[in-house]
């Protein structure tokens, strides 16, 4: 996700007295206000943090919840190995590649492909968005039944492009892209979450140079989710293209996936 700051006016707010401290701290972080107007808060509350606009016709908060709700409906109904963005990433019996998802978002392809037993790095650089997917992390952690799935990801924060071209780790076997794009998936949820990151978030305007550092990064293929009818990021020509109903998978495969 794009934009290194946050351009709308947001203040940090904690929801019950005893949690004062631990938003002050968010706040401190991510030089937020603990005052003051604003158009948007990120709130802290017994549900962790989230991240709300301000104002009566504003939708209900966002938070990253992978215990709960749409997550766990599909870690477990959600088709396994079966699913299009298994099979765009490799999965298959035997193989569990090591993916680098640097657009991660709320994590929720990350979660997928981690839920699948892939190990999972993620990199986000809007810090509003990184502070929600480590509040989300940290809660997973300490679910007895999704701990396993959130101790296979890692989450780094920071420029994707510079944190890929600096890559000092062995490289990952894929690496996962899902760049902003203006018109995307039409559900109620998506749409809220739009409406909510907009403003910080912007559209990637930098895909092909994300597509370009992850070709020189990744050791056998690089994925790239886009709405079905989007044209491919400038640049390299993908191998071949996994299409669902709203959206497809472009394919960039170096070398063939081998079972460990």
């Amino acid at each position: 996700m794009s934009d290194e700051r946050h351009s709308a006016s947001i203040r940090m707010e904690a929801l019950a007295p005893h949690l004062a401290q631990a938003a002050a701290a968010w706040a401190a972080r991510l030089g937020l206000a603990e005052a003051g107007e604003a158009a948007f808060a990120l709130q802290l509350g017994e549900a962790g943090l989230q991240l709300v606009e301000l104002g009566p016709q504003a939708p209900g908060p966002v938070r990253v919840d992978f215990v709960e709700g749409a997550m766990a409906h599909r870690r477990q109904f959600g088709g396994g190995s079966g699913q299009m963005i298994a099979k765009a990433v490799g999965v298959q019996a035997g193989v569990r590649p090591r993916v680098l998802d640097a657009t991660a978002g709320l994590g929720r392809d990350a979660f997928v492909l981690a839920s699948l037993g892939c190990p999972v790095t993620l990199i986000e650089r809007q810090p509003l968005v990184a502070a929600l997917l480590e509040d989300g992390l940290a809660r997973a952690l300490v679910d007895p039944e999704v701990a396993p799935i959130a101790a296979r990801m890692q989450l780094l924060g920071g420029n994707a492009i510079e944190l890929m071209a600096g890559w000092q780790e062995e490289p990952p076997q894929v690496i996962y892209l899902d760049p902003m794009f203006p018109h995307r998936d039409k559900s109620a949820l998506v749409k809220k979450e739009m409406r909510l990151f907009r403003p910080f978030v912007g559209d990637d305007l930098d895909a092909p140079a994300l597509l370009a550092a992850a070709l020189a990064l990744a050791s056998h293929r690089v994925v790239v989710k886009r709405p079905r009818k989007a044209p491919a990021i400038e640049g390299a020509k993908p191998g071949y293209v996994l299409e669902g109903k709203s959206s497809r998978y472009d394919i960039y495969p170096k070398k063939a996936l081998a079972k460990a």
